[in-house]
Protein backbone atom coordinates (compact mmCIF):
# COMPACT_ATOMS: atom_id res chain seq x y z
CA UNK A 1 0.00 0.00 0.00
CA UNK A 2 2.83 2.40 0.87
CA UNK A 3 5.35 2.93 -1.96
CA UNK A 4 8.77 1.45 -1.47
CA UNK A 5 10.67 4.21 0.27
CA UNK A 6 14.32 3.51 -0.37
CA UNK A 7 16.00 6.89 -0.07
CA UNK A 8 19.31 7.23 -1.87
CA UNK A 9 22.35 8.57 -0.10
CA UNK A 10 22.80 12.33 -0.57
CA UNK A 11 26.45 13.34 -1.07
CA UNK A 12 27.84 15.37 1.83
CA UNK A 13 24.98 14.53 4.19
CA UNK A 14 25.36 12.18 7.14
CA UNK A 15 23.80 8.71 6.97
CA UNK A 16 20.97 9.05 9.54
CA UNK A 17 20.13 12.59 8.48
CA UNK A 18 19.96 11.60 4.83
CA UNK A 19 17.77 8.59 5.59
CA UNK A 20 15.38 10.57 7.81
CA UNK A 21 15.12 13.31 5.18
CA UNK A 22 14.29 10.75 2.51
CA UNK A 23 11.60 9.12 4.62
CA UNK A 24 10.20 12.54 5.57
CA UNK A 25 9.64 13.31 1.89
CA UNK A 26 7.72 10.05 1.44
CA UNK A 27 5.60 10.85 4.50
CA UNK A 28 4.96 14.30 3.02
CA UNK A 29 3.61 12.65 -0.14
CA UNK A 30 1.31 10.45 1.94
CA UNK A 31 0.09 13.52 3.88
CA UNK A 32 -0.64 15.27 0.59
CA UNK A 33 -2.62 12.28 -0.59
CA UNK A 34 -4.54 12.34 2.68
CA UNK A 35 -5.29 16.05 2.30
CA UNK A 36 -6.51 15.53 -1.24
CA UNK A 37 -8.71 12.65 -0.14
CA UNK A 38 -10.13 14.73 2.72
CA UNK A 39 -10.93 17.50 0.24
CA UNK A 40 -12.79 15.04 -1.99
CA UNK A 41 -14.70 13.80 1.07
CA UNK A 42 -15.61 17.36 2.11
CA UNK A 43 -16.76 18.09 -1.44
CA UNK A 44 -18.98 15.02 -1.37
CA UNK A 45 -20.69 16.02 1.88
CA UNK A 46 -20.68 19.81 1.30
CA UNK A 47 -23.84 21.88 1.46
CA UNK A 48 -24.43 22.59 -2.20
CA UNK A 49 -26.92 25.40 -1.65
CA UNK A 50 -26.11 29.06 -2.22
CA UNK A 51 -25.20 29.55 1.44
CA UNK A 52 -22.64 26.73 1.68
CA UNK A 53 -18.90 27.36 1.93
CA UNK A 54 -17.99 25.87 -1.41
CA UNK A 55 -14.30 26.79 -1.56
CA UNK A 56 -13.03 24.86 1.47
CA UNK A 57 -12.87 21.41 -0.20
CA UNK A 58 -10.91 22.91 -3.08
CA UNK A 59 -8.43 24.43 -0.63
CA UNK A 60 -7.82 20.96 0.85
CA UNK A 61 -7.50 19.34 -2.56
CA UNK A 62 -5.24 22.10 -3.91
CA UNK A 63 -3.00 21.99 -0.86
CA UNK A 64 -2.73 18.21 -1.06
CA UNK A 65 -1.88 18.23 -4.75
CA UNK A 66 0.66 21.03 -4.24
CA UNK A 67 2.29 19.01 -1.45
CA UNK A 68 2.50 15.91 -3.63
CA UNK A 69 4.06 17.89 -6.49
CA UNK A 70 6.56 19.64 -4.20
CA UNK A 71 7.69 16.47 -2.44
CA UNK A 72 7.82 14.54 -5.72
CA UNK A 73 9.99 17.17 -7.35
CA UNK A 74 12.31 17.27 -4.31
CA UNK A 75 12.66 13.47 -4.44
CA UNK A 76 13.46 13.68 -8.16
CA UNK A 77 16.02 16.45 -7.65
CA UNK A 78 17.74 14.65 -4.76
CA UNK A 79 17.86 11.37 -6.70
CA UNK A 80 19.39 13.26 -9.62
CA UNK A 81 22.05 14.76 -7.34
CA UNK A 82 22.78 11.47 -5.60
CA UNK A 83 22.77 9.30 -8.57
Amino acid sequence: MIPGAEPTEIPGLGGPVSQLFGYALWILILAGAGGTGFGVYKLAIADKSRHGGGSEPFKWMGGGIATIILAGSLITILNGIAG
